[in-house]
């Protein structure tokens, strides 16, 4: 499975109040499941974005698939591949 982080942003024009973007949270994690991926994390965040969401999938193509799907509730989103510390560690031992 690979490891995908998204930040966040609520499109101002989209949402009215902050009650409406906790109401998105249940479509999103939804949407995700729906898929294939499973979503590991969830953040309300405080600063340049609003949402930290982790998530696995099978294939980039999936990741793709969510990351626009996230975008469809009204967010606008920067999408990152994540590797694990550790497997960063092994990557780099022999360089």
């Amino acid at each position: 499975m690979l490891t995908y982080t998204v930040l966040a942003d609520a499109n101002e024009a989209q949402f009215q109040n902050p009650q409406e973007l906790v109401s998105i949270r249940g479509g999103v994690r939804e949407d995700i499941e729906r898929l294939g991926a499973e979503l590991r994390e969830s953040h309300a965040l405080v600063g340049g974005y609003d949402f930290l969401l982790t998530f696995e999938v099978e294939d980039e193509e999936a990741a793709l698939q969510v990351a626009i799907a996230i975008e469809g509730h009204g967010l606008d989103t920067e999408t990152m591949r994540a590797i694990p510390i550790e497997r960063m560690g092994e990557l780099v031992e022999d360089l």
